[in-house]
């Protein structure tokens, strides 16, 4: 069970703020550190006391959810809860875990807190990529202490959100990066993408088939289409 994950509500409508404060409370590991009815008010108590989560309306007078979410992406997760479904796109777009449609009954609340529990669960516990030193070796922060990593070791990365996973032949590290954004650092030049979710070290690659490869003799990935003239150049 993850640690107490704390947050905020923010809504101007005060039986929208009960109600959400009514399903929070349902959850033992939610801790509700404040609830608002006004952007303004929450942004003076953020500053004070940072949550781990937003649950906010959109459509307030004087600063929207939106407006309010823009000053505090420093905030791992948000949800909006709003009645207008047409703000999803703009909501996502500003880092939101979830959105949530008006009434919002208490089955798709729980899908809610589910993905924010695994969300903060696997924020807290990956291991994040410090830096980088010399052509084949890099340091993954594992908890409180620094591994040093053979990036020849490395087999091939899988994309998880905006996590990376650095799988090895004896475990899986967890880093706090895109899997766009690892490949372009120097060290992982020598990985070709094969999948919106894979890359793969070259050398461990043992076979290409029409959709997948064989990787390390007993690992099989799949391949995306848009992949394939990529993974077909290296075998040229």
């Amino acid at each position: 069970m993850v640690n107490k994950i704390s947050c905020i509500v923010v809504d101007d409508d005060l039986v929208d703020r009960l109600i959400v404060q009514a399903y929070l409370k349902a959850y033992p590991f939610i801790e509700i550190n404040g609830i608002f009815g006004s952007a303004a008010d929450a942004l003076k108590a953020v500053k004070k006391d940072i949550p781990d989560c937003l649950f906010l309306d959109i459509d307030m007078p004087e600063m929207s959810g939106l407006e309010l979410r823009e000053q505090l992406l420093h905030i791992p997760a948000c949800v909006f809860i709003t009645s207008y479904p047409d703000y999803a796109v703009e909501g996502f777009e500003r880092a939101a875990l979830d959105f949530l449609v008006k009434p919002v009954s208490a089955e798709r609340f729980k899908k809610t807190m589910d993905r924010l529990q695994e969300y903060i669960t696997l924020r807290r516990r990956s291991d994040l990529l410090s830096h980088t030193l010399g052509a084949d070796t890099i340091f993954i922060k594992d908890g409180h202490d620094q591994v040093r990593l053979q990036l020849h070791e490395v087999i091939y990365l899988e994309a998880l959100n905006n996590y990376t996973g650095i799988v090895t032949g004896a475990r899986k590290y967890t880093v706090l990066s895109p899997i766009s954004s690892l490949l372009k650092e120097k060290p992982f030049t020598r990985f070709v993408r094969i999948h919106r979710s894979y890359a793969v070290q070259k050398n461990f690659i043992k076979k290409i088939r029409t959709d997948e490869v064989l990787v390390d003799e007993n690992i099989v990935l799949p391949v995306g289409r848009t992949y394939k003239e990529a993974l077909n150049s290296i075998m040229d």
